[in-house]
Formats: structure tokens, sequence, C-alpha cells
């Protein structure tokens, strides 16, 4: 499922703007995307442990 996750991670990060359509010239659409992966890595740990 991390595999899974990390994939769909890399896909939105990359290519999300072709694929989604947004258009982010600043970069806060990539930056939301990486914080909330973040969160999600952290929340998951903290939930785990």
């Amino acid at each position: 499922m991390g595999a899974l996750a990390i994939m769909l991670f890399i896909a939105l990060f990359a290519f999300g703007e072709d694929i989604m359509g947004w258009n982010d010239p600043s970069g806060q659409v990539q930056l939301a995307l990486f914080m909330a992966f973040l969160f999600g890595i952290i929340g998951g740990y903290r939930t785990k442990g």
C-alpha cells in the first residue's frame, strides 16, 4: 500500500498539471501535495507506533 501511495504522489507531483489541468506557476499546489504526503507519513507513523 505504501508503494502505491508513493507512486501516486510522484505521478501527481511530477505530472499533475498535465493530468488534472491546474495552472500553478508559483508551485503552491505542489507544495500542498508535498505537505499532505509528509503529514500523512507522520500521522501514519504516530498511529502505528
